[in-house]
């Protein structure tokens, strides 16, 4: 090894911080694994660097059961020089590593939970890496927001979820789908927050979907919910940009358990809440026309007000809670049974009414084609009178099929009487 090596150990001794013994130690310890895989070579060495001439030797050695040294001797290989360089070259880049590790550990331990901005350089489904200037922070794909897409050169915000000091990777673990970084969003737009003025009490939050947020105030001056929503909404706005219009609900924190559920379940209203602390259950009644919103998209709603309040919520409508529903549902249960017990007999007599009108029908057609047989043969009728004839007959038997029963006789006479005396029945009605 030559002096321009040592050269650079003392480089990296006074500008990264890294001692000249421990690269040498570290050196020292490659070079006999780097031995071992020569051939010829002894089970067992150890490997010397003279720190002013950077000679190195190896030595073979044999070692009895209890692990002490019976025989050494230099088997230095000849040209263990050209390996000693590359192992050199190694162990270098990697202490430099490990160093720049270390200081990265030491610059972000303890920062566990604040905001950061950083750069996307490599991103996909897996994983992605954020520049952060002075360090790199790896963002898991369990940690984003769902269905977001990072493009690369995008600057976007995390919070430190881990700082690791060992292992490989990043050394930083971020996050965007933990409920703090809305806390840390929040806090970056409202300096009510940063002053403790106000203070977020409780946040459910399902990343990419909906987030709620209960808010309180220290100030009786300060309205906690209007502070966090800001003059038209321009905070809010912000954080909601940062999510990638992730919906943002804010609502007052109540000490009351009662009036609390009921605002969390905003921007439903709600009627009335009942709560059983021993099971840390609540029933939560609203009006007929609100129960799809207060239940919310999939349960959305209801699922992340239970999450809020820390109690397991029921909702149910104001008819519901009557017991109107239930008892439309017995009446319809009811009048359907109702019309099946009578039904074999309804039946039974259409079918027979049908039967009869249809015999009689086929009697009065047999009838108009006797009529229709003389006509033609007796005074010559023409095709168009006789398919008048049989048009008319075939109406008549529909009229006969269709209709619920036997006509009457009174019915019967009137029919007769209308068809005969068009004209005065006109009369009488113009009259």
């Amino acid at each position: 090894m030559d002096d321009n090596l040592m050269d650079a150990l003392d480089l990296l001794e006074r500008e990264k911080g890294v001692p000249r013994d421990v690269i040498l130690e570290a050196l020292a310890n490659a070079l006999v694994s780097a031995y071992k895989r020569t051939p010829g070579a002894a089970e067992e060495a150890r490997v010397t660097i003279d720190a002013d001439t950077a000679e190195i030797k190896v030595y073979g050695q044999v070692l009895d059961e209890e692990g002490n040294v019976v025989e050494e001797w230099e088997d230095t290989p000849d040209d263990f020089g050209r390996i000693a360089a590359q192992t050199a070259k190694q162990v270098i880049l990697q202490r430099l590593r490990d160093a720049k590790r270390d200081q990265i550990f030491d610059l972000y331990e303890g920062r566990e939970g604040d905001l950061i901005t950083g750069i996307v350089q490599q991103s996909d489904h897996r994983f992605a890496i954020l520049d952060l200037g002075d360090a790199e922070a790896m963002l898991p794909g369990s940690e984003k927001i769902p269905f977001e897409r990072l493009e690369r050169g995008n600057r976007v915000k995390a919070i430190i979820l881990e700082v690791r000091g060992e292992g490989k990777g990043a050394p930083i673990v971020v996050s965007r789908s933990h409920p703090e970084f809305i806390r840390a969003l929040f806090a970056l737009e409202v300096p009510e927050l940063v002053d403790g003025d106000i203070e977020i009490k409780v946040i459910a939050r399902e990343a990419g979907h909906r987030t709620k947020i209960a808010v309180a105030s220290n100030d009786p001056n300060i309205d906690p919910v209007g502070a966090c929503v800001g003059a038209r909404g321009s905070r809010v706005r912000q954080v909601v940009n940062e999510l990638k219009g992730e919906k943002v609900d804010i609502v007052e924190w109540d000490e009351n358990s009662q009036a609390f559920i009921a605002e969390a379940l905003s921007p439903a209203r709600v009627i009335e809440v009942r709560i059983d602390e021993e099971e840390k259950t609540a029933v939560v009644i609203v009006p007929d026309h609100q129960l799809s919103l207060a239940i919310g998209k999939e349960g959305q709603n209801a699922r992340l007000a239970a999450r809020l309040s820390g109690y397991r919520i029921d909702i149910q409508s104001e008819s519901q809670d009557l017991g109107l529903d239930a008892e439309d549902d017995e009446d319809v249960e009811f009048e359907t049974v109702a019309e099946g017990d009578g039904a074999g007999d309804a039946e039974s007599s259409a079918v027979d009414d049908a039967a009869e009108v249809e015999e009689a029908a086929d009697q009065e057609i047999a009838v108009d084609e006797e009529i229709v047989e003389e006509v033609q043969t007796e005074e010559g009728a023409g095709d168009d009178e006789v398919l008048a004839v049989e048009t008319a007959a075939s109406k008549a038997a529909v009229e006969v099929v269709d209709a619920d029963g036997p006509e009457t006789e009174d019915q019967e006479d009137a029919a007769d009487e209308s068809e005969a005396d068009p004209e005065e029945n006109e009369l009488d009605h113009t009259e």
